[in-house]
């Protein structure tokens, strides 16, 4: 039976498109059997989307020290529609900013925390132009949540 991993993002700036493509290599490599990877734009994501999914993995940049305008409406329109549907799923985030992503890092903590989802591997921050090493961290985030699936 497969398994369904939603891919929700925001993905304004080549930063953040790097990021997204080495998130989503990573999600679908070959050797992870058996995990369809659906993605959705945030401004676009609905409630069923998220009640379809096994798992989520989430990318955003950090904007004024806060996750994106777009993500922030994908949680308003989804939060309560899927609150006690989607407790216990596993997630990963992955943002880019320039200075100060603390606060985006607690926003998806907090919402998150709320909905009961389990964090399956560490963030992945990136601070200005993502290098070799930042994209394999976000290839691993991406390998991991969906492999977290398999199990």
């Amino acid at each position: 039976m497969s398994k369904t991993l939603l891919l929700v993002h925001h993905t304004p700036s080549p930063h953040c498109q790097a990021m997204f493509e080495a998130v989503l290599a990573g999600a679908t490599a070959p050797e992870i059997e058996g995990v369809q990877v659906v993605r959705r734009a945030a401004l676009e994501v609905s409630p069923t989307d998220m009640l379809a999914a096994d798992g989520y993995l989430l990318g955003s940049p950090a904007n004024l020290g806060y996750i994106s305008g777009a993500l922030k409406h994908a949680f308003d329109v989804c939060y309560y529609p899927i609150l006690d549907s989607t407790r216990g799923r596993p997630y990963g985030l992955y943002l880019h900013g320039n200075e100060g992503t603390e606060g985006a890092e607690r926003a998806v903590d907090a919402i998150t925390t709320g909905l009961g989802w389990v964090k399956a591997a560490d963030s992945v921050v990136v601070s200005g132009k993502p290098g070799k090493p930042e994209l394999e961290a976000c290839w691993e985030l991406g390998a991991t949540v969906a492999a977290t699936l398999t199990q």
